[in-house]
């Protein structure tokens, strides 16, 4: 039981008799008691009469007025069997938003170990005499995007750790260069499909094979976070008293001085779904096409991921994959295709603690908050203009999935509050008490 949480479960029935019983002390002679009696089962049958069925709250939320009816989907279904609870529209493709993320994450579980760390190497590439470094520091980046983020999970902050490295060697000035190895992942940072204005902002700002600070800066992104990082790392060298010469010399042999690890993989994409990151969700579906034995490039990673999904059995008719993050309006899925995606996943306790709990935590902390469903949904969401999705798992008092969840809203004009009260009063007469 949630005792925490002031949700109270158990049987209506016999906890109405319960109260029956310890009223009847009160109430004068046996005819007060049977009065009371049938008003308490006329309130009862009362209450039964304007319950609902779950396909019956379903209808009642699609003909809500001022919504999209013909661009709206709903899925919900028992686990793990995938029985139908109640739906709608559900092989319609629609634009996801954000819980493109619950699908990047649930691929890039299946091929990394999320319990390992990202490791990100600093070399140097020839002999220290007198304290002189007659080569280059070569930093290899491996993909990870919490180096010096200013959200958790943190790690040692990378340019400290280098520049005390550089110390334990002994090394006090660099006759050759530094040097940025971003060969680890092909392609470009950003997907091809991104819509030009989200491009200046911290939430278009691109992926690469080195990530620093974000890859942002206040509310706008950096598309370069090499120079950043180069600045910063330039400057604590100079306050340490160590000097770089700056021109790019003939390597010679390497020595790791440095492995920079990240916090386990497992948080960073915990991170990405409480958050929404989109920086972080490009990161992963990379990274699923590189451990998929790919060069790390979006183009082939989401190729690679809607091959991953049919082998699995996902309906795929109308799906189409263009990112991690879902900032592209040009994804495609079906609630059907999630539905099979969430099933599939259902039995993985580390990717279903991704999801934020509703009234909770993340996106959701005020979604279904002081209802029966409080702490009882957790839930990936997505929103742009004229979008509203929600993802994920019904769960019981263990935090076990008991159902799969998919609500997905496309090309709705009206207010996107009014529209969530709708979809929260679905969800209520769906799971009622």
């Amino acid at each position: 039981m949630r005792s925490e949480s002031g949700i109270l479960h158990g049987n209506s029935y016999f906890c109405s008799m319960n109260g029956i019983k310890s009223h009847k002390e009160t109430i004068n002679g046996g005819q007060g008691f049977r009065r009371f009696l049938i008003l308490s089962w006329l309130m009862m049958l009362m209450m039964a009469v304007m319950a609902v069925t779950p396909q019956q709250a379903v209808d009642n939320f699609v003909n809500t007025p001022n919504l999209p009816k013909g661009s709206m989907a709903v899925l919900v279904t028992k686990l793990p069997t995938g029985k139908v609870i109640a739906s709608y529209n559900t092989d319609r493709p629609l634009t996801p938003a954000s819980i493109m993320k619950s699908v990047t994450l649930a691929s890039a579980s299946e091929v990394m170990d999320v319990d390992k760390p990202f490791v990100t190497p600093v070399i140097i590439d020839g002999r220290v005499e007198g304290g002189v470094l007659k080569g280059n520091l070569i930093i290899q980046g491996s993909g990870d995007p919490s180096i010096n983020s200013t959200h958790w999970p943190k790690s040692e902050n990378f340019v400290t750790e280098i520049v005390n490295a550089l110390k334990r060697e002994k090394i006090s000035r660099i006759d050759g260069n530094i040097i940025i190895d971003e060969s680890s992942l092909a392609g470009a940072s950003i997907p091809p499909n991104w819509a030009q204005g989200d491009l200046g902002s911290y939430y278009g700002t691109g992926n690469h094979a080195f990530n620093y600070a974000d890859n942002a800066k206040g509310k706008q992104s950096v598309q370069n976070p090499d120079a950043v990082f180069m600045k910063d790392l330039r400057d604590a060298m100079a306050k340490a008293g160590m000097t770089i010469g700056g021109n790019t010399l003939e390597g010679g042999r390497r020595k790791v001085i440095l492995r920079h690890q990240s916090a386990p993989v497992k948080e960073i994409m915990r991170s990405c779904m409480m958050r929404s990151d989109n920086m972080f969700a490009e990161s992963m579906l990379r990274q699923f096409g590189k451990h998929s034995g790919l060069d790390g490039s979006t183009p082939k990673a989401a190729e690679k991921e809607m091959q991953f999904w049919k082998e699995r059995r996902a309906p795929m008719e109308g799906v189409k994959i263009e990112d991690g993050s879902g900032l592209s309006r040009s994804n495609k899925v079906t609630a059907d295709f999630m539905e099979s995606m969430l099933r599939f996943k259902r039995n993985d306790v580390e990717y279903v603690s991704f999801f934020p709990l509703a009234g909770q935590e993340g996106t959701v902390k005020s979604f279904l908050k002081d209802t029966p469903l409080d702490a009882y949904i957790a839930m990936k969401t997505g929103s742009m203009r004229g979008i509203q999705c929600y993802a994920g798992y019904k769960l019981d008092d263990d935090f076990a999935p008991t159902h799969a969840v998919v609500v997905i809203v496309n090309d709705f004009t009206c207010d996107r509050a009014y529209l969530r009260k709708a979809i929260a009063r679905m969800l209520l007469d769906i799971f009622g008490d």
